[in-house]
């Protein structure tokens, strides 16, 4: 099985996202989740997690959300930074 990260918006309101490792945070405002790209940050309101299969690494989630964001440990922050700026 091969490494494979996407995400998948539905008008803002439900998200799958492929390639997720864990959970690291979870509230209704945040949810921030360590993926193989590094760690991703959800920002919104009523966040529910719906799914994660933890041997397809498939993530599946509801609520309005306001941002997706990689933090700080995330693979775009090493030598390929630059390229992405």
């Amino acid at each position: 099985m091969s490494e494979y990260h996407s995400i998948i918006a539905d008008n803002r309101s439900s998200v799958k996202i492929t390639g997720v490792n864990d959970i690291d945070k979870f509230s209704e405002n945040m949810i921030v989740l360590s993926t193989i790209m590094g760690e991703l940050v959800i920002k919104g309101e009523d966040l529910h997690v719906t799914t994660l299969d933890a041997q397809t690494k498939d993530f599946f989630m509801t609520g309005t959300i306001n941002s997706l964001s990689y933090g700080k440990n995330s693979v775009l922050d090493g030598p390929f930074k630059k390229i992405f700026r």
